[in-house]
């Protein structure tokens, strides 16, 4: 089998912390654990020309990450946001407007990568700009063989129901959390259990797999083959719950690609997802007995 190649398309960004800053961005966290679940990942994004720029640089190529596909921008900073963390280690988020990823660009070597790769992840706030949803979109319509995964990844009002309708007809796989599908159920008509509401997406927008996660309840994972209901991993102390989301995502896709099981893919998400809670940031090391590609 191939080795499989995976990106992550749309924001870089530094968690700033209040003691500390932490690269990040739900899409190149996902590309991170998609790497080190075995896999060969890649950032495609826009940084800017400053100390945060190249330090994101720095720290993502030790972490083994392919960023031939960051183009840079001189006129704007690289991306930032103030991230909150409450007693059980949730964060909340503050996001600055018009910087590098709201500039997004597609250099040779990114527009390559759409006959390439095998998975690629985008969200919904990198579409915030209409410079950067279009270069999303571009990027998507050029990779037909991809399986493309939404992370719907809603954050303060940078969303609507345009964009995300956009997204889900663009997406094989959808991942959302059990706030997000509150939030847009008045925008699609959806009632119910969060079960009967996470299926009528999936069915109305074709899906091939959808994904809802519930923090320390666990999960529920729908495809054309059944449905795996997941009760969650105990976690016995949580550092912080940044980046669990994003390893969640990249170990579905993983698992999807390689033809696993529903079952052993929710466990496997649900198992990693934990281990990530207990580190702190959102790319720890992975221990290797959580690797799915040997």
């Amino acid at each position: 089998m191939k080795q499989l190649f995976i990106a992550g398309l749309g924001e870089i960004l530094f968690d700033v912390l209040a003691d500390s800053e932490e690269i990040g961005g739900a899409p190149v966290n996902f590309a991170y654990h998609a790497g080190r679940l075995g896999a060969d990942g890649a950032a495609i994004s826009t940084l800017g020309d400053d100390d945060r720029g190249r330090r994101a640089t720095s720290e993502l190529m030790n972490r083994e990450l392919c960023l031939s596909g960051v183009s840079i921008d001189r006129e704007h900073a690289t991306g930032y946001v103030e991230a909150r963390l409450d007693d059980q280690g949730v964060a909340t988020y503050h996001f600055p407007d018009d910087i590098a990823w709201d500039h997004l660009q597609l250099n040779d070597t990114a527009m390559g990568f759409a006959a390439q790769v095998d998975a690629v992840c985008f969200g919904t706030l990198a579409q915030r700009s209409e410079q950067s949803r279009k270069a999303i979109q571009t990027f998507l319509d050029a990779a037909p063989q991809a399986l493309k995964v939404y992370d719907m990844n809603l954050r303060q009002n940078f969303y609507n129901k345009e964009i995300i309708a956009d997204s889900l007809q663009r997406a094989d796989v959808l991942k959302l959390n059990d706030d997000e599908i509150k939030v847009i159920a008045p925008m699609f008509g959806l009632k119910g259990s969060e079960r009967e509401m996470l299926q009528k997406l999936h069915v109305g927008f074709e899906l091939k797999c959808s994904v809802l996660t519930r923090g320390d309840k666990g999960s529920l994972i729908i495809t054309k083959d059944g449905e795996v209901d997941h009760p969650g991993i105990e976690v016995k102390e949580i550092s912080d719950t940044i980046g669990a989301g994003d390893s969640f995502t990249a170990s579905v896709a993983i698992g999807l690609l390689l033809g696993h099981s529903l079952e052993y893919i929710s466990d496997h998400a649900n198992r990693l997802a934990a281990h990530v809670c207990s580190c702190k940031g959102a790319m720890p090391a992975i221990p290797a007995e959580l690797k799915l590609i040997k």
